[in-house]
Parts: C-alpha cells; structure tokens; sequence
C-alpha cells in the first residue's frame, strides 16, 4: 500500500498546487494599482517601501501599476496642490482603479480630498502615516475602504537600547527638523523627555541649518549621543540630499543613533530601526489581501530590527556583545580566515597539485637560464649602441645604483667605468665632476622644465652647455626599473641662438634709426621756433645795449635761457627713445605714447593730421616690458598711418587711439581713415622682407610685429574697417 498511498499524496498535492494558481491567477486577472506617492523620486524613504511595494507586486503580471509623485518635500502650497488636482484630473479620466495606495501622510490626505470626485469605491492602503484616525475617515465617508500600515519609530526604545551599551552617558541630543511631518513625532519627544527626566540631559534639536549641525558636532564631546529622527529642509525650504545628511553623520564627533534603515551603512552608529524594504513589502503584501477581498485592517509595522555599525561602536568604544536581544551587526572586521577564506580552500584543493607546481618550477628555472642568456646578448648590443652615442647616457635602478653607461660619460666625470658601475653617484663625492653632475640632477628633480640646461668646463677647459632629460624606465622581462639620463650637447645650437639674437637686435636698433629720421625732422621744426625767439631777443638786447636797466637784461636772458632749456629737453627726450632698453621694467603706457605724440607732434601737425588720444576710465596702464622699444613700434605703427594720410584731403586726415583692459588684457588700438590696406598686402604686412608705400602702410612692421611679441610679450593684428585700417596690440598684465 505504502507505494499507492505516495502516489496519491503527490498527485494531491500537484492538484492542490495547480488549483492556487488558477485561483491566484484568476484573482489578480487585469488588476490595477494606483500608488500616490507623497514625495519625489530620488527621495530614498519612500523609494524604499515602493522598492519593496514593487518586489511583491511585480512577480504578478496581471496586476498593472502607476505610480504619482507629488514632490510634497518640495512644494506644499494650496496653489500647487489646486494644479495637482487639476493634472489628475486630465490623468486619471476614464480610469478605473482596484486600489489607491497612498504613501505617507500627504498623499493620504490628498486622496481623502479628492476621494468623492475622483474615485467610486476603491479600496484605499495608507502607508507610511504615524497616526491613523477612523474619525477623519468616516468624515470623509471612507472609513469602510480604508486599511493602513503605520509608521511608529520607536524612541523610547532607542533610547534605552543607548543607555544600555553606553552606561556612561549624561547628554542626549535629539534631531528632528521644522517640518510638517516633524510636529507628528513631537509629542513622542516630549514624552521621551518627561520620562528620562533626571536621569540624564536631554537636548531637543529643531534645526533648519545643517551647517550648523556640522559645527556642532564637529568636536569630541564625552558622554554625550544624538538620536537622529529626520532633517530634510533647510530654512529656504530647499532639501538637503541624502547623501549631505550621510557625510554630516559619519563625519559627526559623537555616536549617532538612527529611527529608519535609510543611514545605516551610511556613518549611523545603529539604533532600533524600520527596515524600509521590509516594510514596502508588508504593505505589498496588505495590498495583494485586499485585492483578494479580504478585511480592512489598520495595522502597526512592530517588526522593528536592532542593528550596530561594527566600525562606529569600536570608534566610539561602544560595547554590544552584553546585549541579550537578537542584533544585527554590519562592517565587521574579517579575520584573517575570513579575509582569505577563498584562497585556504583552494590550497587545501590544489594539494595534490602542488607536484606539478614543482614539475613547473623547474621548468621556469630552466626558461630563466634562457633569459638570462638573452639578456647577456642584449647587453652587449646595448653596450655597443651607447658607445656609439656621442651624448653621455648612464643608467641608475630605483636605489641610485649606476647599472650602465657609455664611455662618454665616464669620461666626462673623468672616471673608468669599472669604477662607476655598482655603486651611487654620492659615493664619488669627493669628484668635482660628480658633484657638479649630482647638484644639477638635484636642480632638475625639483623643476624638469626651468633646470634642464647647465653649463660645464670639459677637462679641455672648454665650455660646454647640455641639455638634460630623465626618464623612468621598466623592464617587463627582467622586471627592473630606474632611470635614464642623457646629456645633450647643445653648445653650438646655443651660440647660434646668441648670434642671431644679436643679429635680431641690430635690425631693431636697425629699424629704429630708420626713425630718426622721421624724428630729426620733427625736432628740426620744433628748434626752428625757439631759434628764431633767441636772434630776435639778441638783437634786441644788442640795440638796447646802452641802457642802464640791469633788470631789463636780466629779462633778455631768461628769455633766452628759456628757448635753450625748451631745446635741451627736446634734444634729451629725442636722446632716451634712440637708446634700446637694457632691461624690462614696469612702465605707464598711457606715458610711453604721450611722450611719443610729442617728439613728432611738430610733424604730424606740420601735415595737418589730427591725432584723438582716448584712455578708457578705470583702465590699468601698468605693463611689464621695454619701454623704449615699444615706443618705437608705436612710432612705426604712426608714422606708416601718417605717410598712408598723405593720400588724403589735409583737411580729413584722422588717427583715433583707444587704450582699455579687456580679459586681464591691455588693449590699444590705432585707426586711420587713409582707405585700409590692399588684400594682396593684408596676409605679408608682418612679413620678415615686406616693405612697401603703395598704400601708405607695411614700412618697418616686421620688427614692429618681434618687439610686440618678443619684447613685450603680446599679439598684434591689423585689419581693415570704416574705411581705414586698425592696428590692435594685446599686452598681458599682471593682476
């Protein structure tokens, strides 16, 4: 019989399987939740019970879920909540609902506003309220559809679990922010302070500041907790991230006890908490009861959880293996067989494998004798091709040993390489060769790029200059590693640099007397005038000779003497700009034009050209460079504007100068009404070889365009515009 009777048991059972699932499916056929959710998505709390809400829900496939969010954290006012309702409206038209989950107090309530117009008689499940009133639901005429999952954080229990594994305490803080949702919890609080009166201070915290809780709690503060309720908003209604709230509490000098799951793991020391996926799935489960029509139910979440950060309680020397409740304890420390649990398993696997391991370790001997003699010959061809190198290489491993080198830098230390190799550089001290080479390796290391030249005398006594590079190095085959340091020889590279920087400096100086003349003409004009006053006041002093007046020739020699010091200054202010600057300073440029327009100020009016000096309000005229060089490209730039005006009626002959900052820049620009520039002309104007008066402009811009750039360290540009051409010179400032 025994084999009958199993048979049937099984098939019993396959057919009472088989009934529930067709009862579950025809049960669920085409159901459909609405979730309002009383907050944002992102907002951790309520993603959490929808999170679980969702792991129940889901493996149902004919039940449909919407979810709303009405971003009560972030707005609350009759104004949005009116425009919700409005939006629902047009959402829910025509919808037919099995169940309106509600998530926490706002949405609750807001259901309840709008039950009659918007719903019939669909079951509502409020979740996550921390106070249930039949009342307020049979006001409503809802109190036969309403089931609800309350919320109850549990204080006093926290608080006692903190006495018990912190015996020593006498302050606790407790924090909770303005909100609305913040005045349900208050009356728990006053409780709480009432009933551990005298036993130990307690501080009520309602903060809107977080900066403030930071500074707080930022010092060690003994005997002393915090039991963390919420805190959301700040005082501008904006809402923290949780991720702010986190950084607050694990940053926090003090331990931190938490209601709610969202900070565990997160810097919190533990607490008595709500698991918020567990309770999503209670509530899950609640509301698969009611699509089965079972009762309403109101019904309070007790499975609360005790659960300790392992780190927080060794940091804050917080005992908890007395306790005689179950816990939970999370970020222990591993010991050292859990560490490597893995790894003792699969050597005790591996055993019987370790001969082999040794049949291959042989194996790699024999493969390493092949490397090495690999590498001999590489060496040798190393050895070969450095020789050959006339820059002197040598190598050092990680610890400063020399490993190799070229004979050039032996000889360049005056060594034998034998001598070298094997030891550091610092071992051949008493060497001024080694020194001199230790010291600039020293001055490289610190800045690659402003110590990577020096100069050194050969035993020839010869100078030499070299340029220095380093670079590590790794060997994947030996597995080795250093430094390369070559030294370049670039004595002759640089003597032909200094020879054509003297060169270049005499086109300048070149370019600039090309403007003496243009300035001799001017001075000439301006002597004319003073010249002509001292004739007429000599021969006026000749034919008054006879007179008595010892004043009257005194007035005839400081009228002479006054021309004579006009000429002087004219003659000494000529003599400073044909000078070349020796050095950069920092100088005004506003100064540097003014006394520029005045050396040639005769010649520019002596051609009726009127000249229009604009200097921006509040600009900074301050530029670091030489002055007389930026002086005489400013005169180039004039002077070709001047013989381009040439072209033009003497009576519209125009040159406009602006000066003004612009991007911790100093801009000038310089405008002409002579026509522009030929587009022929436009892209060569600049250009080493260019010089031409077939439009008035190109004469001596070459080197205007190196004092600019290499003096000055600027840009200057032209182009056509209004009928004229525009010079514009970009200096930097230091700010």
């Amino acid at each position: 019989m025994a084999p009958f009777f199993i048979k049937y048991d099984y098939n019993s059972l396959m057919k009472k399987l088989l009934i529930f699932l067709i009862l579950q499916t025809f049960l669920f056929a085409n159901s459909s939740i609405l979730i309002i959710n009383s907050y944002h998505k992102g907002y951790e709390f309520s993603d959490s019970i929808i999170n679980g809400i969702e792991k129940v829900i889901y493996p149902h496939s004919n039940i449909d879920v919407n979810i709303l969010y009405m971003d009560s954290k972030r707005v609350t006012s009759k104004e949005y909540y009116d425009s919700l309702e409005k939006l629902y409206r047009v959402q829910l038209k025509n919808r037919k609902y099995d169940l309106i989950i509600a998530i926490d107090r706002f949405a609750y309530d807001f259901v309840l506003d709008i039950y009659k117009e918007f719903f019939k008689n669909e079951p509502i499940l409020a979740v996550g309220i921390e106070n249930f009133s039949f009342k307020k639901a049979k006001y409503y005429g809802v109190e036969d559809k309403v089931s609800a999952l309350l919320e109850k954080r549990d204080l006093e229990g926290n608080v006692d679990i903190i006495r018990t594994i912190f015996p020593s305490i006498r302050k606790l803080y407790i924090i909770n922010d303005k909100s609305l949702n913040a005045q349900h919890t208050e009356p728990l609080i006053e409780k709480l302070i009432n009933d551990f009166k005298g036993k130990f201070d307690i501080e009520y915290i309602i903060e809107d500041n977080l900066e403030i809780l930071k500074k707080k709690f930022s010092k060690k503060e003994e005997n002393s907790a915090a039991l963390f309720i919420r805190f959301y908003k700040n005082k501008d209604g904006k809402l923290y991230k949780n991720q702010e709230i986190a950084d607050f509490i694990k940053n926090a000098q003090i331990p931190i006890f938490v209601t709610d799951s969202i900070f565990i793991k997160k810097g919190a020391t533990g607490g008595k908490v709500i698991d918020l996926k567990d309770f999503g799935k209670l509530s899950g489960n609640m509301a698969l009861d009611i699509l089965n029509k079972k009762a309403h139910k109101v019904v309070t979440y007790k499975n609360l959880t005790y659960i300790f950060d392992s780190q927080k309680l060794s940091q804050f020397y917080l005992p908890v293996d007395g306790l005689s409740i179950p816990y939970k304890l999370i970020n222990k420390r591993l010991t050292y067989y859990e560490k490597h649990r893995g790894f003792i398993n699969f050597v005790f696997t591996i055993s019987p494998l370790l001969l082999f391991l040794i049949l291959g370790l042989i194996h790699n001997i024999y493969m390493r004798k092949q490397v090495e003699k690999d590498l001999r010959r590489r060496i040798e061809f190393d050895e070969t091709l450095l020789n050959a190198i006339e820059s002197p290489i040598f190598w050092q491993d990680s610890k400063g040993i020399v490993v190799d080198s070229n004979k050039t830098f032996c000889k360049l230390l005056g060594m034998k390489c034998d001598d070298l190799y094997g030891k550091k550089l610092e071992d051949f001290i008493e060497n001024r060769n080694v020194e001199k080479i230790i010291k600039v390796i020293e001055n490289y290391n610190l800045d690659s790029e402003e110590n990577n030249e020096f100069n050194f005398v050969n035993s020839n006594k010869k100078k030499k200059i070299y340029l220095l590079k380093q670079e590590r190095f790794k060997d994947e085959k030996t597995k080795s590693e250093g430094y390369v340091t070559i030294f370049t020889d670039i004595t002759k590279e640089r003597e032909i640099t200094i020879e054509k920087q003297k060169n270049r400096q005499f086109v300048i100086q070149q370019s600039k007397l090309a403007e003496i003349g243009e300035v001799f003409s001017s001075i000439a004009h301006q002597w004319k005038s003073p010249l002509v006053e001292i004739t007429a006041i000599a021969q006026e002093l000749f034919y008054t000779k006879k007179c008595e007046e010892v004043k009257e020739d005194d007035s005839f020699v400081k009228d002479i003497m006054n021309q004579v010091s006009y000429m002087t200054n004219t003659i000494n202010e000529f003599q400073r700009f044909i000078m070349p600057s020796n050095k950069k300073i920092d100088f005004n440029i506003k100064e540097a034009i003014e006394r520029m327009l005045e050396i040639i100020n005769h010649n520019i009016k002596y051609n009726s050209i009127n000249i229009n000096l604009d200097i921006k309000d509040d600009t900074n005229l301050i530029v670091y460079g030489y002055k007389n060089e930026f002086m005489q490209s400013f005169l180039n730039i004039v002077n070709n504007a001047k013989d381009a005006l040439l072209h033009n009626d003497y009576k519209n002959r125009k040159i406009e100068i602006k000066v003004f900052n612009e991007d911790n820049q100093l801009i000038i620009t310089i405008k002409d009404n002579a026509g522009g520039i030929n587009d022929k002309s436009m892209d060569k104007i600049f250009g080493a070889y260019y010089t031409t008066k077939e439009d008035g402009h190109g004469i001596g811009l070459y080197m205007t365009k190196v004092i600019i750039e290499d003096k000055m360290n600027g840009k200057i540009s032209v182009e056509n515009i209004d009928g004229g051409a525009m010079f514009t010179i970009k200096l930097e400032q230091n700010q």
